[in-house]
């Protein structure tokens, strides 16, 4: 696995880089950012990959695949908020997986892509657990992007920890 938070800038920018930051980890920068009096809002955001929601989607990237993540990631998020469980949680998210599965929509047969949700927690993200949902919790938001997206019609908890796997997908 290549990581996607590596690299550098691009040789043509013909620019220096400056990393003061490089050798703390997440959890050493929010305790700065606490220090420095930063809102605790953006202290505690959860991380956000580099490549964006691209790294979300394994396999072929489409406007459409990323418009489907976007609206499934958003549900997932706010039904994490709205049961207070946002802090909580180290990361959360939704991935879209190359795979189509056959569902039933009202009295038809769909033939949709499948989501993963993933959240976890850990302190300094370099070990990490499953964050352990409710089943009621995970019912609900699967319905919701079942209900919601159009393009999903299954949805799947990802509860493997960190290691033997990594916390984001890609």
């Amino acid at each position: 696995k290549s990581h996607h938070n590596v690299g550098g800038l691009p040789e043509k920018m013909n620019l220096k880089l400056v990393e003061p930051l490089r050798e703390l980890f997440k959890d050493e920068v929010r305790a700065l950012g606490v220090e420095l009096g930063m809102h605790p809002d953006f202290v505690k955001r959860h991380p956000f990959p580099g490549p964006g929601l691209a790294i979300r989607i394994p396999g072929e990237i489409t406007k459409e695949k990323l418009e489907i993540l976007r609206r499934a990631d958003t549900v997932y998020l706010e039904e994490i908020r709205s049961a207070g469980l946002y802090d909580a949680i180290w990361q959360a998210f939704a991935v879209l997986l190359p795979v189509k599965t056959v569902g039933v929509m009202g009295d038809s047969r769909s033939y949709d892509y499948v989501c993963a949700l993933r959240a976890v927690t850990s302190t300094d993200g370099m070990t990490a657990d499953s964050y352990p949902f409710s089943h009621e919790f995970l019912s609900r938001v699967s319905t919701r992007i079942i209900n919601e997206v159009r393009g999903i019609n299954r949805v799947v908890y990802d509860v493997t920890s960190k290691p033997p796997g990594t916390i984001e997908w890609e």
